[in-house]
């Protein structure tokens, strides 16, 4: 078994032919303790010079304090510079509404990209080997995926590079007892329940182990052609891209254009119009793509999707769009018997009182109603003004109606005349006298759903 690690090698040759600084992320397990020990062994003759990096996430108490302090010893007895950083992953869980996995990724990230800026260093490298490859490829797949997953965990990201991917985890753990280099172990890497990853790694990796023995390698060599595949078809899919209409907080594009783009690259063209968006692809997988296509595919403009991250997909004059800000609220006439979905509330037009809403007086030939934002400086005449007419801003400061609260209430029309707002009430010329009446019943959105 080849314990130089001659795939690392070309790697780093080929991204740093004069060599340069690296700052390698070293968790004190079997993996990025060998790759700390190559750097700094192979490394120095080639041009490197590197140090470690070593983040305390907080969640094994004093197993996770003994992990930094064997880094921080170690480093100290090699000579190797050592940064250490720790964060509170729970917390930022619990305000992101994130996993466990993905908010201690976004910290100890977050913590390499400072520490390498902050001290001149070239690239970040990880110790990601051959089957974590494996086993990313296999959650992806059972998670729902396009080519970009079933491409597996990319050598390079931006200034992160991963030189062992190509290197099994067996034969780093050669390389380590061959060199006499020390490690810890995470306790929680035993549990299968602890976490999806562990449960691949324990059990079902064996499994294809038994079916054949070399299932990690040609996982790995699939994954790398799956990521040329994908590459090649990047500059297709910003073609169509580029024909999106992006601004802040939204991205659309014309269903015309979607029509053109071929079935197999229309979930990278959405992914591609969610990274516009400023959301990552993660968290987003081919349910997600399936609920936008069926929306699309219906053509109904009431429609919408919620997605994650605050993503919402609706569609508007005849273009897709994807937003994480809630669409401006406009004038729309309402139809008798048929609810009209306006902002936070569920508007219809109804010839008897039903429920809580606002009534009117019957109407006129031709009359139309309709549901507009209302101009905080028109004036309403309301039964407990006492005959005196106020700024629709002045009663919602009596009701103590914030300003946010204001600019979303459905203000009800009578042709081009303001006759109501809700909650606030009916100007006096419209109140109808009794029976019969037309009645604009209201449902907010969280009521609506109970």
């Amino acid at each position: 078994m080849d314990i130089d690690l001659f795939s690392a090698r070309r790697f780093l040759r080929t991204h740093f032919p004069e060599g340069g600084r690296v700052l390698c992320a070293v968790s004190g397990g079997l993996d990025s303790m060998c790759l700390l020990h190559f750097l700094t062994t192979w490394g120095p003759g080639r041009g490197f010079c590197a140090a470690a990096a070593h983040f305390n996430h907080g969640l094994r108490g004093q197993a996770a304090d003994r992990d930094q302090q064997f880094v921080e010893n170690w480093c100290a007895r090699q000579g190797i510079p050592c940064f250490t950083g720790s964060g509170d992953t729970r917390g930022l869980m619990e305000r992101e509404g994130l996993s466990l996995e993905e908010a201690a990724r976004r910290l100890r990230y977050a913590f390499l990209e400072e520490t390498a800026r902050r001290e001149g260093f070239d690239a970040i490298l990880t110790a990601h080997n051959a089957d974590d490859n494996a086993e990313t490829v296999l959650l992806h797949l059972i998670r729902g995926t396009g080519l970009k997953g079933l491409s597996g965990i990319p050598p390079q990201r931006g200034n992160i590079l991963r030189p062992f991917l190509e290197i099994t985890r067996a034969e780093l753990a050669e390389y380590a007892a061959a060199h006499h280099i020390p490690h810890v172990e995470d306790e929680t890497n035993a549990d299968p329940e602890a976490a999806a990853r562990n449960l691949v790694r324990l059990q079902v990796m064996p499994l294809l182990r038994q079916l054949n023995p070399r299932a990690v390698e040609h996982m790995a060599a699939a994954a790398a052609r799956m990521r040329e595949m994908e590459n090649g078809l990047e500059d297709l899919t910003e073609r169509y891209l580029r024909r999106a209409y992006v601004r802040p907080g939204r991205v659309s594009i014309s269903l015309s254009v979607l029509a053109e783009v071929p079935e197999f690259l229309l979930p990278q063209v959405l992914l591609g119009m969610l990274e516009r968006l400023g959301v990552g692809r993660k968290d987003m997988g081919a349910v997600h793509l399936e609920a936008i296509w069926r929306l699309w595919s219906s053509h109904g403009n009431d429609a919408r999707v919620s997605l994650p991250h605050g993503v919402t997909a609706r569609l508007a004059a005849r273009r897709l769009v994807l937003e994480t800000l809630p669409p401006p609220l406009s004038r729309a006439e309402l139809v008798p018997g048929c609810p009209l979905r306006w902002g936070e509330y569920t508007v219809t037009l109804l010839d008897r009182r039903q429920g809580e809403g606002l009534a009117l007086r019957p109407g006129e030939a031709g009359e139309t109603v309709a549901v507009a934002p209302c101009d905080p400086g028109e004036r309403l005449t309301l039964p407990g003004t006492h005959g005196g007419a106020r700024t629709v801003k002045r009663l919602c400061l009596d009701r103590r109606i914030s300003l946010s609260q204001r600019d979303g209430l459905p203000a009800v029309y009578v042709g081009e005349r303001l006759a109501a707002v809700w909650p606030l009430g009916t100007d006096r010329e419209f109140l109808p006298e009794g029976e019969p009446c037309r009645f604009i019943q209201i449902i907010k959105e969280a009521e609506e759903r109970t």
